[in-house]
């Protein structure tokens, strides 16, 4: 080899170290970071989100309890249902007959009218015939009265008494009578009860200052 080869190699060498790396043999992306950003996400750091759970089956004690307080429930209901039932029969037989009570009230005073208009008119001095008619309409008035108490259907006839607004109905006030203040002083019509309610209130006159 002539020194101009020898030269011209050594050239060629010195040109080649002196270019830069070939692309083939580095890659330059390779050793880039994916994201310049972040850092590489690491899945076993990301919370987990947590699944609902099933509701857990009662225990055997606990429905036996809820059971127990099912009966007892049911058992007080049907306690309250009986005496609820007794009650209103009771009721029934106390009060059943208010109504027909109530229109034998016209009956009774109808009877004590006529018994009235015979004693102003002097008993004395009627025929034999209506002495008897007479005594007959006092028998039927007093039967019927009976029969009234009998079914618990009581007269009130406060004469004398004090007002009660609760059982009588004032029709008129009279002033000096020399009665106290809410006295009754006259009955117009009696009153009645049954069993302790009243099926009519009496019509009375009072006292006043």
């Amino acid at each position: 080899m002539t020194k101009e080869n020898e030269k011209s190699a050594e050239a060629a060498e010195t040109a080649s170290a002196n270019e830069p790396n070939n692309p083939e043999t580095q890659n330059p992306a390779a050793d880039a970071p994916t994201d310049s950003g972040s850092e590489p996400v690491n899945e076993a750091s990301v919370d987990e989100v947590p699944v609902d759970e099933a509701p857990a089956e009662p225990t055997a004690e606990e429905q036996i309890a809820a059971l127990n307080d099912q009966l007892l429930r049911t058992l007080a209901e049907l306690e309250n249902t009986r005496r609820r039932a007794e009650r209103d029969r009771g009721d029934a037989l106390k009060f059943g007959a208010m109504s027909f009570a109530r229109d034998m009230l016209s009956v009774a005073d109808n009877m004590q009218r006529a018994l009235k208009a015979a004693a102003d008119l002097g008993a004395d001095d009627l025929p034999d015939a209506a002495k008897a008619m007479l005594e007959g309409v006092e028998a039927t008035e007093r039967d019927l009265q009976a029969s009234l108490q009998r079914h618990k259907v009581m007269p009130i006839n406060p004469m004398g008494e004090k007002f009660d607004p609760n059982q009588h109905e004032a029709m008129f006030e009279a002033p000096g009578t020399g009665q106290a203040a809410g006295t009754i002083i006259e009955v117009i019509e009696i009153g009645y009860v049954m069993a302790e309610r009243l099926l009519r209130p009496a019509k009375v006159g009072i006292a006043k200052d």
